[in-house]
């Protein structure tokens, strides 16, 4: 007796339509490429998961530990220059006035970070722009912008703080990031043009020009995203930088008001 079944004799037309194996496939532009490289770097992201856990920090525990510059402790004995960590002050406190540094660091962290995050955010801005314009175009706009570069990176940047906030007017930290800001950008536009001047003769710019597209969508939507991970690195480095110059202002008291704690204010009440 034949077991052949009728699908067999049929033939592979009766069997149904084929199964389709075809992959979709999902675009991703500049900016969403740099995101996955990031992820897939565990460093970074640990680094990451440490920067927001510290702004957190700096968010929250104000409300838990707050900071009031006109209740003074009672100075403890033994204590006149200075107490070390102990059970009650976990970081120890000031001599002077008996701030407990736990208190200062916790509180300071909203200013010092402020500060520094904004003069970082700003001066990465203004320095990609001006890097970025004078890398691409080249000519007689790359050596008009970089010799104003130059002018500001010979200042001594520091001592143009002191003076500008003295005539100014101290205690205000928003001046003081803006003074930072606008000081700070020319090495980060030093970094960007060397950039550019390297990756605007690459194929895919020189398809975007062959296609008709603008120079200032091939600028920031091209070129820049590719150059993202060296500003990223330069900026961060410049947030300590700025936290230290403030810290040395405000010391000098030029700087932040001394009722406002900032991560200069420990060192400041000694």
């Amino acid at each position: 007796m034949d077991t052949t079944r009728a699908t067999d004799l049929a033939g592979p037309e009766s069997a149904g339509p084929a199964p389709d194996y075809e992959v979709g496939l999902v675009s991703l532009n500049q900016w969403q490429i740099a995101w996955r490289r990031f992820r897939r770097h565990k460093l970074a992201m640990f680094g990451a998961f440490l920067f927001l856990g510290i702004v957190a920090a700096a968010i929250a525990l104000p409300f838990i530990w707050p900071f009031d510059f006109y209740t003074i402790p009672t100075p403890k004995p033994n204590c006149r220059i200075g107490c070390p960590p102990n059970p009650d002050n976990i970081f120890g406190t000031t001599g002077g006035l008996q701030r407990d540094v736990f208190t200062l660091v916790v509180n300071g962290a909203r200013v010092s970070l402020a500060i520094g995050l904004g003069a970082a955010l700003f001066g990465a801005i203004i320095g990609s722009i001006v890097g970025g314009v004078a890398g691409y175009f080249g000519g007689w706009v790359d050596n008009l912008l970089m010799r104003i570069v130059d002018a500001l990176l010979s200042l001594p940047l520091l001592f143009v703080i002191l003076v500008i906030a003295r005539f100014l007017g101290s205690g205000n930290w928003l001046l003081i990031m803006v003074v930072f800001a606008a000081f700070g950008w020319p090495g980060v536009a030093r970094l960007v043009r060397s950039l550019f001047l390297t990756l605007r003769n690459e194929v895919f710019v020189e398809a975007a020009r062959a296609v008709g597209v603008s120079s200032t969508r091939i600028i920031f939507r091209h070129i820049l995203p590719n150059a993202v991970s060296p500003i990223i690195v330069a900026s961060t480095l410049a947030v300590a930088g700025v936290i230290v110059g403030e810290a040395f202002v405000s010391f000098l008291g030029f700087g932040v008001d001394v009722t406002t704690p900032t991560w200069a204010t420990p060192s400041r009440t000694r």
